[in-house]
């Protein structure tokens, strides 16, 4: 029990940061399934909620099969991130050194896909990371991507 509390606590003050959420852009089927829904890859996008004028596009597989589509399929951990300046930069706030900007089920229970944004504050740069966690063991699998920032200085905290 005193595992599960301190993981109880980091969970609910997580659910109260600033998270996008994402609308899917498009999919591809990559195995035919004859009587079950197909497996994918999902591409999904979501705009940066402190940061305005950076969209981020995250591609993951989606397994299908009768599982994957009541929702108790695992997802694999395999995914793309790539970020982009899509309008003018500006900033809602000054920007902690690294944040959580997105997660999402990849999983019926305890699997997430998560992107954090770093401050690279030497090259003036936002630093986009995608990853994969688990209660008990994450994945090494990861992809990055990064956004210059050029005419003004991102603000810390």
């Amino acid at each position: 029990m005193t595992l599960l509390r301190p993981l109880l606590l980091a969970a609910s003050l997580c659910s109260l940061l600033p998270q996008a959420r994402a609308e899917e852009v498009g999919k591809v089927s990559t195995t035919f399934r004859l009587l079950s829904p197909n497996d994918k890859v999902v591409v999904e996008a979501f705009d940066d909620p402190s940061v305005a004028g950076v969209a981020c596009y995250v591609s993951r597989a989606q397994t299908g099969g009768y599982s994957g589509a009541v929702g108790l399929a695992k997802d694999p951990s395999r995914f793309s991130v790539a970020c982009r300046q899509i309008g003018s930069i500006s900033f809602a706030k000054p920007l902690p050194k690294q944040e959580e900007v997105f997660k999402e089920s990849a999983s019926f229970i305890f699997k997430h896909v998560r992107v954090v944004r770093i401050v690279d504050a030497r090259r003036n740069t936002l630093v986009y990371l995608t990853y994969s966690d688990k209660l008990v063991d994450g994945s090494p699998d990861n992809a990055v991507t990064a956004v210059p920032v050029s005419g003004q200085n991102i603000p810390q905290k």
